[in-house]
């Protein structure tokens, strides 16, 4: 089910979101619909605030491909990137962000299955985006020379 974005100023995006504690098909179904709300979208990550839940989940889909992260930490972060981003929750604006350009994160999946990954380049830069949702941070709190995207 395709589910409604919130936008910049819902106070879901500054909460401190909630470790997913039951991995059940309640949180099958979350994904599920943040994977379509994604990709309707046609974003390159979404976390599970941006739909009005304040959980540690996030879904990225990106060059590398797609995927689900269930309560991640980074543990480790290398390097550095500054590139243009955009969010999903923020419509119509873009702005420059420093990241790292290699990351490494433990995650669990659906089933509650542990797992790490380390990803570069746009891959580190979308996870990177998308954690910050998780603890109340837009990209913008980072960015500089904030503007209007073009389209």
């Amino acid at each position: 089910m395709i589910r409604e974005i919130v936008q910049v100023g819902d106070p879901v995006l500054r909460e401190i979101c909630k470790p997913v504690e039951r991995f059940d098909g309640e949180l099958s179904a979350l994904l599920d619909d943040m994977k379509e709300t994604l990709r309707d979208a046609e974003g390159a990550g979404l976390a599970a605030p941006q739909i009005g839940v304040p959980v540690r989940a996030v879904v990225v889909d990106v060059e590398e491909g797609y995927f689900e992260f269930v309560n991640p930490v980074f543990v480790w972060q290398k390097g550095e990137q500054t590139g243009s981003e955009g969010c999903l929750s923020v419509r119509g604006k873009a702005g420059n962000v420093c990241r790292p350009s290699k990351v490494k994160i433990l995650f669990r999946d659906r089933k509650g299955d542990r797992y790490s990954i380390v990803a570069r380049d746009f891959f580190a830069r979308a996870i990177c985006h998308e954690l910050d949702h998780l603890d109340g941070i837009l990209y913008t709190d980072k960015a500089t020379g904030v503007r209007d995207a073009e389209d």
